[in-house]
């Protein structure tokens, strides 16, 4: 990974992205007045531009981002220049159809609005690199140049004839034999068996449900393919401009791309983050993305986008009250945010996402929204020189893992209710409210830097990973595991028993009879607690201790939660107060401690390099308990003791002598 800082001149880049070609040009000037205004120092360039830069096949118009980019910098402004490839112009999808993806069912999608391509297609590899190629040559050298964006939001799928070829290479590079494919797909299930590799096919609309085996690998397949058509860009920019860090945005928690493997072939990792505003628990949502974010960057990472106002495609767009994206945006920075920007600069006037917010919204200049993107810019600066390049420390760690996540979604499974984003997002919130920061990793990761590792639910473990559970145990470390976790193999094969034999003995679980899923919105008691989604039948074994058992019902009497030793199993979802007691207890136990013991329910307590953050989350004034004399860099302030927090009030404090 590639140190943020070191490309910005240690600013916490602060922008949007920048769409001037919806705008008549003599509002350029006004943008920049406007910019210079608000103390934005980054604007992204070209996201969503390749109709502009390239009109017609082999034609190029760069005059108007050579203005563009000249007038930036004359300003101090830095560009984020992206590779336009995530939106093809129609003339493309016009001239190639053999571009434009298949759905599941055949039917093409057509151009009209974005991400209309198919990431196997080499027509559009064709034109995307060699874009990419004339954009790296003109720009690589230009002063305002700071980071490259490759494409946007990568999430196209594709079920074509050219993605059926593509996926059949995927699968002879991974396989080599049809013996090997066949074992791994359980293909002597209803018949399926494959005798020449051309029989192979993407996993179409069928008459019925579809081979998991073959779905997974399919997911597996189409985020190797987006892969490639990222890393092609990518190592054209590299190669004109090997000085400067390359990203592309992530979308969170987005199930069409493995992450972690993305993450290693970025120099820096960036997202798109929205909560909704009307959601009560939205700071703990967009926490979680910032814990996974800066997990997968290793270290200081960038958020691309959110909104400075509503969105416009949900149900119900609310925009944000007074001081929300505020305090929502320093929350980012003090989980490792050195970037702050959005979609978009200036809000537009047509399109589809024309009530889609922008930091400059349709009030202008006077509108709130841009009159508190004014104050959020200069206490950015504020805190760039104490907060970027420094890091967010965590003693506890979630374990996550898309291609568990996909094999967890298949059609046959147990609950169509157990919804795996949902499940994490509970473990999160539960260790959230109990005051403890946390990284994600993957289950493979080397774990021994952490006190404590959860896991709140992963269906599908590798031998490898197995073996790194049991390591992380036997060298001190605490374990608590989540239902129905380690029941499959790398090739969705249940493993004899239900779940691994290694597992069980680490757990003290004897037997797992059964799993007893939960109907939506019924609950299932437990001593001291109720809780929900499911519950599973298990004998546990004399060393094991029961903490809690199942009361009423089936499983009466039956083990809820088993702790052996340093290891903890919990077959069921907690309802939140006791999911967070919970794993507050275990954390105590394991020594991992609140960052701020003592601080109120409403006030998160982070902490970043030397700096603690203090972010409320509630609309009501609370005194918060500090020890020790504090400065606080944004009023300037002297705090000895406590402070007071006003409606989402932020405090961010360095320690000084007394």
């Amino acid at each position: 990974m590639t140190d943020l800082s070191d490309a910005t001149g240690r600013q916490i880049l602060f922008g949007g992205d920048y769409n001037p070609e919806q705008w008549p040009e003599e509002v350029w000037a006004d943008d920049v007045r406007l910019m210079q205004e608000a103390g934005v120092n980054s604007v992204t360039l070209g996201v969503f531009s390749w109709a502009k830069l390239e009109p017609r096949p082999g034609a190029r118009d760069f005059g108007w981002l050579d203005r563009l980019m000249d007038l930036l910098h004359a300003h101090s402004i830095g560009v984020v220049l992206a590779t336009p490839t995530a939106s093809p112009p129609p003339w493309m999808g016009h001239r190639h159809p053999e571009t434009l993806p298949r759905d599941e069912h055949g039917q093409t999608v057509w151009y009209g609005s974005r991400q209309q391509f198919c990431p196997s297609s080499p027509v559009y590899r064709a034109y995307a690199t060699a874009l990419t190629e004339d954009l790296a040559a003109r720009y690589g050298g230009h002063p305002a140049l700071r980071v490259w964006h490759i494409n946007n939001e990568y999430c196209t799928h594709c079920w074509c004839d050219g993605t059926a070829d593509h996926f059949r290479r995927w699968l002879t590079a991974k396989y080599a034999t049809l013996d090997a494919l066949n074992e791994a797909w359980g293909t002597a299930f209803w018949s399926q068996r494959y005798d020449d590799w051309s029989e192979i096919i993407p996993p179409r609309r069928a008459q019925y449900m579809k081979n998991p085996g073959q779905v997974l690998d399919f997911k597996r397949f189409t985020s190797d393919a987006l892969l490639e058509c990222y890393e092609a860009e990518r190592d054209i920019v590299a190669r004109h401009t090997p000085q400067i860090p390359v990203t592309t945005n992530f979308m969170p928690f987005w199930t069409g791309q493995d992450a972690w493997k993305w993450s290693e072939r970025e120099d820096v990792v960036s997202v798109d983050s929205y909560p909704d505003p009307a959601d009560a628990w939205g700071g703990q949502y967009n926490a979680m993305i910032g814990d996974m974010t800066r997990s997968q960057a290793r270290g200081p990472w960038m958020l691309m986008e959110q909104a400075a106002g509503p969105v416009n495609w949900r149900g119900v767009n609310h925009p944000k009250p007074r001081g929300l994206n505020r305090l929502w945006s320093l929350q980012s920075v003090a989980r490792g945010a050195d970037a702050i920007c959005y979609f978009q600069w200036r809000q537009s006037r047509q399109g589809a996402e024309k009530f889609h917010s922008g930091m400059l919204s349709h009030a202008g200049e006077q509108g709130r929204t841009y009159q508190e993107i004014k104050q959020l810019g200069a206490e950015l600066t504020t805190l760039s020189e104490a907060a970027t390049g420094t890091t967010t420390p965590a003693e506890i760690a979630i374990l996550h893992d898309w291609e568990s996540w996909w094999a967890d979604q298949q059609d046959g499974r147990i609950s169509s209710e157990v919804d795996y984003p949902e499940v994490v997002r509970a473990w999160h919130r539960a260790l959230w409210e109990a005051g403890r920061t946390t990284d994600f990793a993957h289950p493979a990761h080397d774990l021994s830097a952490y006190t404590m590792v959860v896991i709140p639910h992963l269906y599908l473990l590798t031998d490898t990973s197995i073996d790194n559970l049991l390591s992380y145990v036997r060298g001190g470390g605490t374990l608590v595991c989540g239902f129905h976790t380690g029941t499959a193999d790398e090739d969705d094969r249940i493993r004899a028993g239900g779940m691994d034999a290694r597992l069980r003995e680490l757990f003290g679980i004897t037997t797992l009879q059964e799993w007893w899923p939960l109907d939506a919105g019924t609950t299932v008691d437990c001593d001291g607690f109720r809780a929900t989604l499911w519950s599973e039948e298990l004998t546990a074994s004399a060393e094991a201790e029961t903490v809690a058992s199942y009361k009423g019902g089936e499983l009466d009497g039956l083990p809820a939660v088993l702790r052996n030793g340093r290891a903890w199993y919990v077959s069921t979802l907690p309802e939140p107060d006791a999911l967070r007691d919970l794993l507050a207890r275990v954390a105590d136990g394991a020594g991992a401690a609140p960052v701020l013991p003592g601080a109120p329910a409403a006030v998160e307590a982070v902490r970043r390099g030397d700096l603690l953050f203090l972010l409320h989350h509630g609309r009501d004034t609370v005194t918060v308990p500090v020890p020790g004399r504090h400065h606080d860099l944004l009023t300037g302030t002297t705090v000895d003791g406590s402070l007071d927090l006003g409606r989402f009030g932020v405090a961010v404090l360095r320690e000084v002598g007394p």
